[in-house]
Order: C-alpha cells, then structure tokens, then sequence
C-alpha cells in the first residue's frame, strides 16, 4: 500500500534541544493514534507535517510533495489536508456556517452554490446542521470543539490530522465523533493526537508513541496491548513497584506492572495499561 506520510530522519531542534530526535515512520490509509506524555514532541511533529514549520535535518514527504520544498508543493500539500489543531480561535461574531464558509473560501472553494453544499454537508457530519445561523459565542464548549471538527472535514481531504479532537465532548458526542472517524477514515489516512487511549482502542488501526522526542513503540493496535499481557494485576492491595494503581470498581486494587504477590489475578489489559508500562512514570506525570 502506498505512503500518504513518510517521515525519514527527521529531527527539530530548538535552541540546542532535539525536540524531535531522527524520527521516521510511515503512514497510509487508515487511523494512526499518537501517543506521548507532555513534551514528548507530538505538536511539533504535527506542525511539521501541516507544513506550519521545517525540520532541521531529515525528510517529510505527504502525498508525494515535500514539505519544504517550493511554495507550489507546500500549497499542493494544503490543499489535500485537514488540520485540527489543539487550540482553535473563531473570529468574533461569526455564525457557525458563516466560520465554515470563511474557511472554505480560504481553501479555495469559489462557486458559492459548491461550497455552501459543502458547509451544510460538514455541520451535518458532526450534528451542528441544526445551528447554522446561531452565534459562535453561543455555542457550547462542545459544539465549538465540533465546529472546529467540521472545518477540518471540508473537501474530503486525502490527509487528516487530527490534535486532541475529543476533547469537551460527551460521550454521546464522543460516539458521534468517532462514528464520523472510521467512515472517514475508509478514503483516507488520519493521524490522531490524543490522550484519550480508550478512542485510540475503539477507532484505531495503529499506534505510535513518542518519548523524549523518538519513536518509542511503532505497531498495530492489537500487539500494542497484547504486550501488556500478564503484567495487569488485581489484588486486594497494591503492587509496591507496580508504574500505577487504583481502587477497581470491584472493590479490589488494579496495579500495571511490578511484581504481583501470592494471589493476584492477572487482569485483561488495554491501550492505557500498554501505555503506563511502555512509558513508565512520564505517562503518569503528564496526566496529572
């Protein structure tokens, strides 16, 4: 299968701190998860990738156009990706179709009948079609976090790029969100930055986690928990060196990792144990 993304060696430094360090991977159709404590370098990456900054050494490479290459490629990259990013800012006083409508004349849709079928089309994506005319202002903190989803999708784009989507949704949202994904995600590739690891586990084909910087674990989903296998406890207590543990619902202790006592039962692991584990105390730092 083809490459959407192809990251070679690829390093960002600021000052003197490699905030990337020789990262390369791949990526092709279907939804990739990015994993990483705070400051692992998941922005960066991104912003590399949006063609928003340039790597310092190495290659990126997206949709066959390099992305420091002459302003004719870049804007060939432009056009073909959607980028939410963590923080999103509306101009004040917009509706919510008139943000999309801005956005889509600034993605170059001209005829005025084709995108305004567009924008009606992507407030229905992510259920806002009901709220066109209604004020940004008063839009819940979820609603603008889909509006800001919305704005992405326009124009089907060949690449998605997607940081902490989820984020302000509720669960019903939350399934919406991730009922949109996975049909996207049949036409196109989409890469994922998230903390949220239980939408990693319900949509994700892959995970790449990074930490300090380089690329950590680079794997389907399924091996990344199954590397988790027997190193999830359940006792009446916890584990002294386990890298975290919490009161289970049931009554007993869920420890990850360290070593069990006598009479711990090993318990189903998931991505967020997989994680703790491949991370170790970083991963609990950064979540606090």
């Amino acid at each position: 299968m083809p490459s959407t993304v192809r990251f070679s060696h690829v390093t960002r430094r600021y000052g003197p701190v490699a905030v990337l360090d020789d990262v390369s991977f791949d990526l092709t159709p279907g939804i990739t998860a990015l994993l990483g404590p705070n400051g692992a370098g998941k922005t960066t990456l991104l912003g590399l990738l949006s063609t928003a900054s340039r790597a310092d050494e190495g290659e990126i490479t997206v949709l066959g156009h390099r992305t420091d290459g002459p302003l004719a490629e870049r804007t060939e990259i432009r056009r073909r990706l959607g980028f939410l990013p963590q923080e999103v800012r509306f101009p004040a006083g917009m509706t919510a179709f008139g943000f999309l409508d801005y956005i889509a004349v600034l993605k170059e849709w001209d005829d005025t009948s084709a995108r305004h079928a567009e924008v009606r089309r992507v407030l229905a994506l992510v259920g806002l079609d009901d709220r066109p005319t209604i004020k940004v202002r008063k839009l819940s903190g979820g609603q603008r976090r889909r509006l800001a989803f919305a704005q992405s999708l326009i124009g089907d784009p060949d690449l998605l790029i997607l940081d902490e989507p989820t984020t302000g949704l509720d669960p019903e949202q939350r399934a919406t969100f991730r009922a949109t994904l996975s049909e996207r995600a049949r036409a196109g590739t989409v890469l994922l930055a998230t903390h949220q690891t239980e939408d990693v586990a319900a949509v994700c084909d892959r995970v790449i986690v990074l930490v300090g910087g380089r690329v950590a674990h680079d794997g389907d989903v399924a091996g990344f928990v199954a590397s988790a296998r027997d190193r999830v406890w359940l006792h009446d207590r916890p584990v002294a060196d386990a890298v975290a543990t919490w009161r289970d619902p049931a009554g007993g202790v869920r420890s990850v990792g360290g070593t069990p006592p006598t009479g711990a039962q090993a318990a189903p692991p998931t991505v967020e144990d997989a994680y703790l584990l491949l991370v170790g105390p970083a991963a609990v730092e950064g979540a606090a």
